[in-house]
């Protein structure tokens, strides 16, 4: 097995690494054929915007090209984020959103080969060690019908985010309402450990 290495990239680092964090996302989330170029270019149209973000923070691995990326960014002390939280939100994740404290990891993706090596606990680890956040959240899509008969993307199951949360300790908190049918998310926490 090749050696990955994991470095951090800074904000314009990011900006100039794009098409290799699209081709990963590509790879990493391959979807129904035909696909793949509506994915790509929404995963850079939101990636542009990401990137922008307060606080933004990316973790990538490498292993002679780039096999896993992680980033993210602080929640809006707005709480827009939240908008579309199911039910109540509780007092305390408010509060912690609107004091600056949120972040959100908003993409972990590696590629298939790279899978099952503790390549994405490293990144995740990394990323969050130096946060100075009280509060992280992520936002886990759940199985949608498009994904085939057996509710899996490219070959990996539509769980296996919910069960790499479930696995580093997080706490299901709710779901997300959808803007569609197919657009479902669980709502995951880590509170970080000082």
């Amino acid at each position: 097995m090749t050696e990955v290495y994991l470095r951090r990239l800074s904000r314009w680092q990011a900006e100039q690494q794009r098409a290799a964090v699209a081709d990963v996302h590509v790879t990493a989330y391959r979807g129904a054929a035909g696909a793949e170029y509506r994915d790509r270019q929404g995963f850079l149209d939101r990636f542009e915007q990401h990137v922008q973000r307060l606080g933004f923070d990316m973790m990538v691995a490498d292993a002679g090209g780039l096999v896993g990326c992680a980033y993210g960014f602080r929640v809006e002390r707005t709480g827009e984020w939240w908008s579309d939280f199911r039910g109540e939100l509780p007092t305390d994740i408010e509060e912690l959103t609107a004091s600056g404290r949120t972040f959100l990891l908003a993409e972990l993706m590696v590629l298939p080969a790279h899978r099952r090596r503790g390549v994405a606990t490293l990144m995740g680890e990394r990323l969050l060690a130096r946060l100075e956040t009280d509060l992280v959240v992520v936002a886990v899509d759940l199985e949608r019908p498009d994904d085939g008969e057996d509710g899996a993307r490219g070959g990996r199951p539509a769980n296996a985010a919910q069960e790499t949360v479930r696995a580093w300790g997080w706490s299901k908190l709710g779901l997300l309402a959808p803007h569609s049918p197919s657009a479902v998310r669980e709502v995951w926490i880590r509170r970080p450990l000082r």
